[in-house]
């Protein structure tokens, strides 16, 4: 057993300090791992729920073999392992803003994400997702413009509650649809959200999108000994 709280990492970015930390949970008696950004929590490892159901409701949507696939927030790295125990997976490109976040997967620092880092088809791109979708490279800065299979977003808490006021822009129509043209035909862009199904949103992704769903995941928080929910959106680009 280790020391009942260690910080594992922590330094100041541009949106604010981020670290990554390591406590033993007296009452459940498991140690949990929590990203905060200054005294807000982003994740936690006792809800990987509705981040490993963002890959698999994601790439349950696409058809076909060899996917090129994008993660979009590296965080604790639930999505990107799910992604990654889909066979058909050819490669997965990981783009997270901080660069200390892609470091705490390469020290090794994350015992449930291990092997991440080592498999051969995860890329990891240090880069604004949003910036990367508002700009003229794309995702992949050997090959502009490049398409993929699916894109799963996993980086505000919602729509309505991004953790930067430059992310707002992605939201409405005008973004998605640069969004969109990142993908391959029938491709499929999938959103993790801390909020209800958004009926805005989601009409927003109907402009931009030929089939759209919103799931609600829910899952046991032994926190408060109930149960939680979050949404992920699923849209597809064509039939």
């Amino acid at each position: 057993m280790g020391a009942r709280f260690e910080e594992l990492a922590w330094r100041e970015t541009p949106i604010g300090a981020i670290s990554l930390r390591r406590r033993r949970d007296p009452a459940l008696q498991v140690e949990v791992y929590e990203v905060k950004l200054d005294d807000e929590y982003l994740m936690s490892s006792l809800f990987p729920v509705a981040e490993i159901a963002l890959a698999r409701l994601g790439l349950a949507e696409v058809a076909g073999d060899s996917l090129d696939v994008v993660v979009g927030g590296l965080g604790l790295g639930y999505t990107a392992c799910a992604a990654l125990g889909d066979p058909r997976v050819r490669s997965l490109f990981v783009v997270e803003a901080i660069e200390d976040v892609i470091d705490w997967h390469r020290r090794g620092l994350l015992p449930f994400a291990a092997g991440l880092a080592e498999d051969p088809r995860t890329r990891f791109v240090q880069a604004d997702f949003f910036a990367a979708v508002a700009g003229d490279t794309g995702f992949d800065s050997e090959v502009p413009g490049r398409r993929f299979d699916a894109v799963l977003l996993d980086v505000d808490h919602s729509p309505r509650n991004v953790l930067h006021p430059s992310h707002a822009a992605f939201y409405p129509p005008a973004g998605l649809r640069r969004l969109a043209a990142l993908l391959r035909p029938e491709g499929v862009f999938a959103l993790w959200s801390d909020d209800p199904p958004d009926a805005d949103f989601t009409d927003a992704l109907g402009e931009v999108f030929a089939g759209v769903r919103a799931h609600v995941v829910p899952f046991a928080n032994p926190l408060t000994g109930g149960e939680s929910a979050n949404t992920v959106y699923v849209a597809r680009t064509g039939p």
